[in-house]
């Protein structure tokens, strides 16, 4: 157990800050901690906006069986002036056995009531958003707790490595630390992180449709997959499936000429008539024409709202290396 014991509990916590994936965890390790005490803990979330003082005293009052509980109040910064009163009064001699948990976002809505606490002896757990200046401090530091806690180890440049990879959300961070974990030996250097993300960072939509239209699957999904993760608008993968169909399919009826002199009539680059030349080869006109029809029904999808972008997006993918390879089915 570590030490830990009934004692050592914090009667009152307040949880303040706007970034839900630290405030969830401090709720989960502070259930998990009272457990290791007490298995039969009662737990029971209250939303503070919801709740009227009536519901207080019977909350806060000692149970007739005896046993620790723990109260989790969600959106303490919507709680009516009443019942800050009477949870501000409590504060100042609470119950040894019930640990009180206040979750608060922080900002000017409330602060009366989270200063309240405070002044009582809370315990604070941070749980902003992290912002300003020592923003990317705070991220390295998260990462590499992410790794440690895992059992792994982790140096600051590979967390810096992988801030640079994955972007800045907390969940993506935490998501590819967990990752990490899983498929290396768990001591995470730069190296690490480069051999696991080579070239992933700069995946576009041009990535994705260039590997569909040599009908390379595996590349064009993991692609895909990638640059949704990271962020990339679902919109310009759809765009870049459709032009690289499109630059195909006129540079293929154009024949097979210099690109340089091809450059004027058609309109385009001769380095994007050339690329699109080499693509074009297993490409049959039945073939581009099934290709757009699949291109056209992704956009409609991706840009008509459908429930499912990511899956219209794969359909796609698997649409148009079909279509290169059965031609005229």
């Amino acid at each position: 157990m570590g030490g830990v014991t009934a004692a050592s509990f914090a009667p009152i916590l307040l949880v303040l800050g706007d970034e839900e994936l630290l405030a969830t965890r401090a709720v989960t390790e502070a259930v998990a901690k009272a457990r290791s005490v007490d298995p039969d803990v009662d737990v029971r979330e209250y939303q503070a906006g919801a709740l009227v003082v009536g519901e207080i005293a019977e909350m806060l009052s000692p149970s007739l069986f005896g046993g620790r509980r723990v109260l989790v109040l969600r959106a303490g910064q919507d709680a009516r002036k009443d019942l800050v009163a009477a949870l501000l009064a409590y504060a100042k001699n609470p119950d040894p056995d019930v640990q009180l948990i206040v979750l608060h976002l922080g900002g000017a809505k409330g602060k009366a009531f989270a200063d309240g606490l405070k002044a009582a002896g809370a315990t604070v757990v941070p749980a902003a958003k992290l912002k300003g200046p020592g923003a990317h401090r705070d991220r390295v530091a998260f990462v590499r707790d992410e790794i440690r806690r895992a059992g792994g180890k982790c140096t600051d440049d590979a967390a810096e490595a992988l801030i640079a990879a994955v972007g800045n959300d907390l969940r993506e961070l935490a998501a590819a630390c967990s990752q990490l974990m899983a498929d290396t030996d768990g001591r995470i250097g730069a190296d690490t992180v480069s051999r696991y993300y080579r070239g992933r960072v700069e995946v576009t939509g041009f990535t994705v449709a260039d590997a569909a239209m040599v009908g390379d699957v595996p590349a064009a999904l993991e692609a895909l997959r990638w640059a949704l993760h990271v962020g990339v608008d679902p919109v310009p993968i759809a765009d870049a499936i459709a032009d690289g169909v499109r630059t195909v399919a006129r540079v293929a009826a154009a024949g097979r000429g210099d690109p340089f002199q091809l450059a004027s009539s058609l309109g385009m680059p001769a380095w994007k008539i050339r690329s699109a030349q080499q693509r074009a080869r297993g490409w049959t006109p039945e073939g581009l024409v099934e290709a757009m029809r699949a291109a056209a029904e992704c956009n409609a999808a991706v840009k008509g709202g459908s429930d499912d972008r990511a899956y219209a997006l794969e359909r796609a993918v698997f649409s148009v290396a079909a279509a290169r390879q059965g031609g005229a089915r």
